[in-house]
């Protein structure tokens, strides 16, 4: 049985932890959490959100751009953070519609897709 989703982890290019922390950590405001000590040489670093985990590691020759794969943010003030986004250079799309929801998606800085959503 599956209980629940612990985390995810995104690539960043390795050597990117600074530019991905002031992105993730200075820009969306998430909070780092340590890294396990067996895991602190390996590159990356995590944060954690309201008990769910994002894990940043580090690898190069992937092509983030060409992926739909990505983690979606739940917020409050889209279009703040619409604004915000677009105010730093990310271009910023409106998303397909679907029930319930309004979102938009951008690219983090390393190609990364990144959503955000509101309840309607």
């Amino acid at each position: 049985m599956i209980k629940a989703v612990h985390h995810v982890q995104i690539s960043i290019p390795i050597g990117a932890e600074d530019d991905a922390r002031r992105f993730y950590c200075g820009i969306l405001g998430m909070v780092e959490i340590p890294k396990p000590r067996s895991l602190q040489g390996r590159g990356g670093f995590w944060i954690e959100l309201n008990g769910f985990q994002v894990h940043f590691g580090t690898e190069d020759g992937i092509e983030r751009e060409r992926t739909r794969s990505h983690v979606a943010y739940l917020v409050t003030d889209l279009e703040g953070w619409k604004e915000s986004l677009a105010a730093i250079g990310c271009e910023v799309r409106d998303g397909i519609p679907i029930p319930n929801f309004r979102r938009f998606e951008c690219r983090d800085p390393f190609g990364n897709r990144v959503e955000f959503l509101e309840e309607e």
